[in-house]
């Protein structure tokens, strides 16, 4: 069997930094190809989301990828921060369907489950995992490593390995068939 080539974008949404992460996956090979953070700066709350959306269109015109997976947003103790992090998400998924790309949400859980195997894994086990997983060299930026940690939960998940795996998501996680 011959899988195609697919070219992965992840965003792992923030209103200071936006994490991205982009991948190629073909089959069960998972190839880096970049990731970094978009840093909104200071000022106003509509010049922010401005810079994340002119930043993540960048990305998507230089990296040309063809499928997009962005984290879902978690509820925060803080009212406020989590209206501005949906802000800032939904400033993302614009600017990914405004670049023409279909987008994929996937909750924290179900990222980490994908990564490494447990949906309360530590960050810094993400982190690990990715940089294995895509035999880099270091370990990349905590935002970018959880970009490309979505990223691989959606090639996962595009090429059909959870659920050759014998795994289907309920309700947020990746669970048995």
């Amino acid at each position: 069997m011959e899988f195609s080539l697919i070219r992965i974008l992840g965003i792992d949404p923030g209103l200071r930094t936006t994490g991205f992460g982009v991948i190629e996956a073909q089959g069960q090979a998972r190839v880096y190809i970049a990731s970094g953070c978009i840093r909104s700066g200071e000022g106003s709350l509509p010049d922010r989301l401005h810079v994340l959306l002119k930043g993540i269109r960048e990305v998507c015109d230089h990296y040309q990828p063809q499928q997009a997976a962005v984290e879902q947003v978690f509820v925060n103790v803080n009212p406020q921060s989590t209206l501005l992090l949906g802000q800032a998400r939904g400033a993302a998924i614009s600017a990914l369907v405004l670049a023409g790309l279909p987008v994929s949400e996937y909750t924290a859980l179900q990222v980490k489950q994908a990564v490494v195997g447990n949906g309360h894994a530590a960050k810094e086990q993400v982190s690990h995992m990715v940089q294995r997983l895509l035999n880099l060299n270091g370990v990349p930026q905590a935002d970018a490593a959880d970009a490309l940690a979505c990223a691989l939960a959606h090639a996962n998940h595009a090429t059909g390995g959870l659920a050759n795996a014998g795994m289907k998501s309920r309700r947020g996680r990746w669970v048995s068939l």
